[in-house]
Formats: structure tokens, C-alpha cells, sequence
């Protein structure tokens, strides 16, 4: 039985970070008596100075609908540097540095929450023989071995409630109205909020699209009475012929930054169609505020599980709802690879068959075959 455990939250914030935080500390003080050390500012806070706290029942109080993390939290630092052809760099003497720090501190596991990033550092640390546990945690719900990640369900929820929003500005002045949202490699919550949002386009990064078929697409509508169009767009979708849109490119120490897609469409679609067209980028909106009561609790059983999961001796190891339990699976298999939108899955294939477009210019043969 561990006497200590460590908990940090690494990468890009999300609604449920502080319902996993009390959980653990709940968990970890009333049902098995182990301390628990708050690590600030991610992995950063094992360097230097380290920056850390000792967590009782009672600062956790309060924190299952707060948004944020209040252990802070960092997508960027000496864990990630990357080289000139911005291929990751492990710095050995950083992991020296953090795990005498934990020595000092009495810090025996750790409790990690983040994405694929994040849990990418975990996994070096289980390597070098400290216990860890990771908790899933991304609104782009682009982690494999698990159904759900905390905060994608809240993100959707806001990306939902944005199109309901456009919906009857769209109409009102007969527009075109594009929302931008999250998602580099998947595009979960562009698919999951177009059905539910009841968007006419949809376009993610797993099927390329072509300006021409999304203006075919606003063309039909039109010529069927329908004088406005909805389109979401997930921050990675790739129009065919063309590189990623990029704010930044990045350096040493960060990551590239997408940005750009839903004005590049705008600009492309008036041009193709004559029509007036508007873009939103929804952005940092979808990972602040309260988690939903779905996220609180995800994010608690989570929590609680990881505890118990290090408490059993269970090492190098992600919780993970599967067929609504939740498990433990390997955290390599975990970060392994991306889980993407399977191009011809369910919710692609629900979604074209109730009129909806992805852009792709061999659509036409999808609607034949079905």
C-alpha cells in the first residue's frame, strides 16, 4: 500500500479536471488513508522549486461542478521539447530531476490526468519503475480503449447549443453560417454536435472535402426552398489539394497551433456560390465553465477507480469506460494510437443518410449504395 500519491493535471484544460481531483483525494484520504500531493502546473511542478501541496477532504470541497483545474495545468515545458523536425526529445536528466524530487516529497504514485500528450510522460515515468495511473482526459475524445473521455461530453453540449444559436440568425437573414471546432486529428465533436445540431455540412479529418462539393451541396438546398445553410467544421479538416491551416508553426518548445480552416471555407464558399457567409470559431469556449452532470460523473468514478486501481498494486496502467464499466487497460496501449471518426461508421453513415454532406466528391456513390 502506498503511503503517497501524486496527482497533476497536464495538457489543455476540461470541464471535469476538478471533479477528479476531489475524487481522488476522497478516495485515496477516507477509504484507503493515503496522503495525497496536488502537483502544480503539470509535470513542471516535480522541477527546480518543485511546486506542490498536500490535499485533504476538506480543499476539495466545492470543486465537482467548478470548471478549470486548481492544480493549474501546462501543455508545454522541458517534457516536451522537440527538435528541428519537430520530433519530441526525451531529456533524460529532466525525469532524473522530477523523480528525486518525488523522493524528497515521500510522493510513492501517480495519479496523471491529460490527453495523449500528457499521458505520453506517464508512461516515461512507469518505464523508469513509478507507479502510475492515468485518467483520460480531452473534449476531442481522441483516446483509444475508452468509449468517453471527461469534458467531451460539456464540449459538445456547448457546440450543440451553438448551432442552435446560428440556426436562427442563418435563417433570419437567409446566410450561410460556419462554426469552427475543436479537433486536430478527430473529428468527434464536429460529428457528434452537426447530428445533433442539425448542421447540413459536416467536415472532419478523416474524410478530406473539396470546396466545390460543400458549394454543391449549398446549391441543392437552395434550389429545394432551403435559403440558408449550416456547416461545422472540425479545426484539422483538409480540403483536398491543400496543407493544414496553421496559426503558428511552432518551435522547441510548443506544439503547431491550427487555426484559419472556417475562414478559408467562408471565403472560398462566397466566392463558389455568391452567397453572403459567416464563420464562428467556437475555440478555448468549448473547454471553460462547469462540467455537465454526465462529465461530473465520468470524471468521479474516474477518480475513484484510479485510487483503487493503485491501491490493488495495478501499475502502468489508464482507467477507461468500456460497455459502461470502468476498467483499467495498459496506458501503452492507450496512447498507442489515436481513436479517429471511422469514415464508414454508424454516425457517418446515420448522418449522410438523413441529407447530410462531409464535402467528399465521391458522395454521390455513397448515397446509390445505401
Amino acid at each position: 500500500m502506498f503511503g503517497t500519491i501524486g496527482i497533476l493535471t497536464g495538457g489543455g484544460d476540461a470541464p471535469g479536471l476538478n471533479a477528479v481531483i476531489r475524487a481522488v483525494v476522497k478516495t485515496a484520504t477516507c477509504e484507503y488513508g493515503i496522503r495525497v500531493i496536488g502537483i502544480e502546473d503539470a509535470f513542471e511542478g516535480l522541477l527546480g522549486p518543485s511546486q506542490t501541496r498536500l490535499l485533504s477532504p476538506g480543499d476539495v470541497r466545492g470543486l465537482l461542478p467548478r470548471g478549470g483545474t486548481v492544480l493549474g495545468t501546462r501543455n508545454r515545458g522541458r517534457f516536451v521539447e522537440r527538435d528541428a523536425h519537430g520530433k519530441s526529445v526525451k531529456r533524460e536528466s529532466v525525469y532524473e530531476e522530477a523523480i528525486a524530487n518525488m523522493k524528497v516529497l515521500g510522493i510513492d504514485a501517480l495519479v496523471v490526468l491529460g490527453g495523449e500528450g500528457t499521458l505520453a510522460i506517464a508512461s516515461e515515468f512507469d518505464k523508469r519503475g513509478i507507479p502510475v495511473c492515468g485518467v483520460p482526459k480531452t473534449i476531442d475524445n481522441d483516446l483509444a480503449c475508452t468509449e468517453l473521455t471527461f469534458g467531451f461530453v460539456t464540449a459538445l453540449d456547448i457546440a450543440t447549443e451553438a448551432l442552435d444559436r446560428l440556426h436562427t440568425t442563418a435563417e433570419s437573414h437567409d446566410r450561410i453560417m460556419i462554426l469552427e471546432v475543436m479537433g486536430r486529428n478527430a473529428g468527434w465533436i464536429a460529428l457528434h454536435s452537426g447530428l445533433a445540431g442539425g448542421a447540413d455540412v459536416i467536415l472532419i479529418p478523416e474524410i478530406p472535402f473539396s470546396t466545390g462539393a460543400v458549394a454543391e451541396k449549398i446549391h441543392s438546398r437552395d434550389a429545394a426552398g432551403s435559403t440558408f445553410s449550416i456547416i461545422v467544421v472540425a479545426e484539422g479538416a483538409v480540403e483536398i489539394g491543400h496543407d493544414l491551416m496553421y496559426l503558428n508553426k511552432g518551435d522547441a518548445m510548443t506544439a503547431p497551433r491550427l487555426g484559419g480552416i472556417g475562414q478559408h471555407l467562408q471565403r472560398e464558399i462566397e466566392a463558389n456560390t455568391g452567397r453572403e457567409t459567416r464563420c464562428v470559431v467556437l475555440g478555448h469556449v468549448q473547454r471553460g465553465g462547469r462540467p455537465n452532470a454526465f462529465d461530473r460523473m465520468l470524471a468521479t468514478s474516474f477518480g475513484a477507480c484510479a485510487v483503487r486501481a493503485l491501491a490493488e498494486g495495478k501499475q502502468g496502467v489508464m482507467v477507461a469506460l468500456q460497455a459502461g464499466d470502468i476498467v483499467t487497460v495498459p496506458l501503452t496501449e492507450a496512447i498507442a494510437n489515436l481513436k479517429t471518426v471511422p469514415p464508414n461508421g454508424q454516425l457517418v453513415r446515420t448522418a449522410r443518410d438523413t441529407g447530410i454532406s462531409f464535402g467528399s466528391p465521391e458522395e454521390a456513390s455513397f448515397h446509390r449504395k445505401s
